[in-house]
């Protein structure tokens, strides 16, 4: 079962976003996504077997220009999860498919997402769920 989070399922979403985004706090991460929950231009989805959360997906209306669009807003996938168990079954397909009908339902009719140049594995599911390369990035960074 597929569902758009609320506001009170923060702690949940955020139990799978950790695993994801290991650099953040458990804490900071509930805020965080608290904030994006409440946003009407964000949308989250949970995953669940069962009483289970077992994966979630995060998109949102980019209003910038987003690499390789032509329109705005674009709907942007800003992550996915699926707990290692559930992977290869076609959870995390279901999920962006909601991701992606509420986008459409936004008013959308381009949907965009990214991943860092060394993660195969996201880069083999877009590719896999019909995303084209749009460009290659190297960001840079320095002291003063």
């Amino acid at each position: 079962m597929i569902r758009k989070a609320t506001i009170a399922d923060a702690l949940c979403v955020a139990k799978l976003a950790i695993q994801m985004w290991e650099d953040n706090t458990l804490e900071g991460l509930k805020e965080d996504l608290a904030e994006i929950i409440a946003n009407p231009e964000s949308a989250v989805f949970l995953l669940f077997d069962k009483e289970q959360a077992v994966g979630f997906a995060q998109c949102q209306l980019r209003h910038d220009y987003v690499e390789g669009t032509d329109s705005s807003p674009v709907g942007y996938l800003e992550g996915i999860f699926v707990e290692v168990g559930y992977r290869n079954r076609g959870c995390a397909k279901e999920l962006l498919k909601q991701c992606e009908n509420w986008a459409k339902i936004m008013g959308c009719t381009e949907f965009a997402s990214d991943c860092e140049l060394e993660n195969t594995g996201s880069l083999t599911f877009h590719l896999k769920m019909g995303f084209e390369e749009a460009n290659r990035v190297i960001c840079f960074t320095k002291k003063l």
